[in-house]
């Protein structure tokens, strides 16, 4: 672009941070948008109707003067066409420069002009972006620096047809290959994948996390109840990609590509077990198979305390040494454990095939012992307590860190391994991260609840002595509240307890929160389901004000592929799986999304879904603001009913003072909000309501039904 242009583009990310940002030249046709806010449609009355105006593609640029993208329009006979919402501010597709093409960070702008509200639609196509040509410091971020993009590699893009059944012949209980059926693969592999790395960068992501890509057991189950390892957490070879997925190299060349646009890629790990392969003599043609404890079962006798003597000279599981496992040489203590003869030698590396490597107990009730040493689900429970198994598991996932320089390690069912496996375990990887360059690791554990219970998710830092967990409390407190009917303090009692993880606030900072995921459903499932007589509106503002919250409060947002296509899934599991391209799954098909007319028939790569838009501008708001990546907060004011949740987030380095308001009623409100002292004035970053400082320490905050607003406070100089 020439340098006449650029003259001509406004600077959204201004160096003088409580300044207005500069508008050099910029053209402001009539009826047309400059820069918006970021809100979420009212619940008023709203009138859709088209308006005319005049065609102007204004370039953006960082205060370094990077181009980076361009504000679009869909032009139809010479014309604008923006939808018009009546008493509704959405939206504007603004691409801005990922957060390593910028000078330094800092604030988005985001006001409108006084003419009209434009609803998210009027571009037809997803945002650009610049890919910058120096990357490489992408390695020096924190893990609080990044938005993350979780997906499912079966069931986000179709790259290659050819490897649809993994090299298998025969029908989908052979190949695990059924398109038209949501527990089958589908056809999404790692070139696909590669392929729309785009897509995700221009949503704001800027860290992948690739569901598990290990070689699968194709297909398991009982008679009837089959399904597929399409998830990829079946897994019989720990050190080859899915057949189905791609190649080792198709992961070699995905993991590269992210990193040349200073992307980061995660990979999720599974150590808890493996494929379901060992079977019980005791149980063979049974449903269920009980746990069986140590007290009732112990090691040293056989299938229960009255059996014969085995295993002389085993202290048990607590002594956590070679020579005390060597002498644990028979694995009938509870069960009779055998491997199908077709099955002997189908797990790598080798040694996973030996069944005294594994706990042999029976199914897990998930709780007591059976939480660490059942089956859960009937995969095979690793004995993690041996020695063997824990060097094994450091030299397989060591090895993918070697072999392929990934960033980090979501762990699956983290919960269910015992704390002195992750207290070797997790040094070792941040040890092998370091020697390859990786001085930022992040490693990430799933402890699945559903309260709103820091505690229990900060013991695992603590006793397991796991880096971050993923934050399930985050994500209960906003379904309680958003999708809910719960005061804000449930957010009180979520931040209160930052301090009880194992470096307090540090670690709560970089906690991968989210609303909704994989395992147990999308976010605007949860909304449906609690307001069943909500009409398309008010489930849209409800996910868009649960988006606001996940993308400015503090934790690492983790946006789950297909939320920002408004998916609404029919339940979890299986249910909440749904194809990002087009779906031949009818119980998909027939889900009534928001945000769009189309369904998942169709693909979905496109930009011009409202929540695509307000995650993208959102996103680069956060990524650019300092404040909102590493800032402490303080919460400044919570309701024990639906309403006002107001926090504070300040920048590490220059103290300047982000506020965060959302309203969880359906009603409109006026609050006067505690600020720092100091602040003279304050100024939109994202959605509307920013007042005037009232008096020192008071801002004045008028939010919306279901509103939010980001506030930048200016101090005098």
């Amino acid at each position: 672009m020439g340098e006449s242009a650029r003259a001509q583009t406004p600077d959204i990310f201004d160096s003088r941070f409580n300044q207005p940002p500069r508008s050099d030249g910029l053209r402001r046709p009539p009826l047309c948008w400059t820069r918006l806010p970021i809100q979420p449609p009212a619940l008023a009355d709203r009138v859709n109707t088209y308006a005319p105006c005049l065609v102007s593609r204004p370039s953006i640029r960082t205060a370094n003067g990077n181009m980076v993208g361009t504000i679009g329009h869909a032009v139809m006979e010479g014309k604008c066409m923006s939808r018009l919402a009546a008493r509704s501010t959405i939206l504007l597709a603004l691409a801005f420069a990922a957060p390593h093409a910028l000078a330094a960070p800092k604030p988005v702008v985001a006001e409108q002009t006084p003419l009209v509200a434009a609803q998210i639609g009027a571009s037809r196509t997803p945002p650009t972006m610049t890919v910058p040509a120096k990357v490489a410091d992408y390695r020096a971020r924190l893990p609080q620096d990044e938005v993350i993009y979780f997906l499912l590699p079966d069931r986000f893009e179709n790259g290659d047809p050819s490897n649809d059944r993994g090299g298998l012949s025969g029908g989908a209980q052979v190949t695990g290959f059924d398109p038209t059926a949501k527990g089958f693969f589908h056809g999404g592999d790692l070139k696909g994948l590669t392929r729309r790395l785009d897509y995700i960068q221009n949503l704001g992501a800027t860290a992948i996390w690739v569901g598990p890509v290990f070689k699968n057991k194709p297909v398991q189950g009982a008679p009837g109840q089959q399904s597929a390892g399409y998830h990829g957490y079946w897994i019989t070879d720990f050190t080859q990609v899915d057949p189905h997925l791609g190649t080792n190299a198709d992961f070699a060349t995905l993991v590269s590509a992210a990193h040349g646009r200073g992307m980061k890629v995660y990979m999720d790990i599974i150590i808890n077990h493996t494929a379901d392969v060992i079977q019980y003599r005791e149980c063979v043609g049974k449903r269920e198979c009980p746990y069986r404890s140590r007290a009732d079962y112990p090691y040293q006798r056989r299938l229960g305390a009255n059996g014969a003597a085995i295993n002389p000279g085993f202290a048990g599981d607590d002594v956590h040494t070679a020579d005390n496992f060597a002498k644990l040489t028979r694995s009938d203590y509870a069960y009779t454990p055998f491997v199908p003869a077709g099955e002997r030698d189908v797990k790598v590396p080798g040694w996973l095939n030996d069944v005294r490597y594994y706990h042999n107990r029976g199914d897990t009730t998930y709780r007591n012992e059976s939480s660490t040493m059942g089956d859960f689900v009937g995969l095979d429970d690793l004995m993690t307590e041996n020695p063997r198994v824990v060097s094994g598991m450091i030299d397989i996932f060591g090895d993918w860190i070697d072999r392929y320089g990934v960033d980090g390690f979501r762990i699956d069912t983290a919960r269910h391994v015992n704390p002195e496996f992750w207290a070797a375990f997790v040094p070792a990887m941040q040890a092998r991260a370091a020697a390859k360059g990786i001085p930022n690791f992040h490693i990430f554990g799933e402890v699945s609840d559903h309260e709103v219970r820091p505690a229990v998710l900060a013991q695992h830092t603590i006793v397991d002595k796991l880096p971050a967990v993923l934050d399930f409390s985050f994500r209960q407190a906003i379904v309680e509240t958003v999708a809910g009917t719960r005061g804000t303090d449930a957010f009180e009692a979520l931040f209160d307890g930052d301090a009880l993880y194992a470096r307090g606030f540090d670690t709560a900072v970089t906690l991968p929160t989210f609303t909704g995921n994989h395992d147990d459903g999308r976010f605007a499932t949860f909304v449906r389901k609690a307001f069943p007589r909500a009409g398309d509106d008010e489930v849209l503002a409800r996910v868009m004000l649960s988006n606001a919250m996940l993308l400015t409060l503090r934790g690492v947002p983790t946006i789950y592929s297909g939320d920002e296509q408004g998916f609404v899934s029919d339940g979890n599991d299986q249910d909440a799986r749904e194809d990002m391209f087009a779906s031949k799954v009818a119980v998909y098909n027939d889900n009534h999304l928001i945000g769009t007319d189309s369904t998942t028939a169709t693909a979905h790569f496109g930009g011009d879904n409202p929540l695509f838009r307000q995650t993208a501008i959102l996103a680069r708001l956060r990524t650019a603001t300092p404040a909102l990546t590493r800032g402490r907060q303080t919460l400044r004011a919570r309701e024990d009913m639906p309403g006002l949740l107001a926090i504070s987030r300040f920048d590490p380095v220059t103290k300047a003072e982000v506020l965060l308001a959302f309203n969880t009623a359906t009603t409109a409100l006026t609050r006067q909000v505690e600020i720092g002292v100091d602040a003279t004035s304050a100024r939109t970053l994202a959605g509307t309501g920013c007042g005037k400082v009232a008096a020192p320490g008071s801002l004045t905050v008028t939010l919306p039904p279901l509103g939010y607003a980001v506030c930048a406070l200016a101090t005098p100089r």
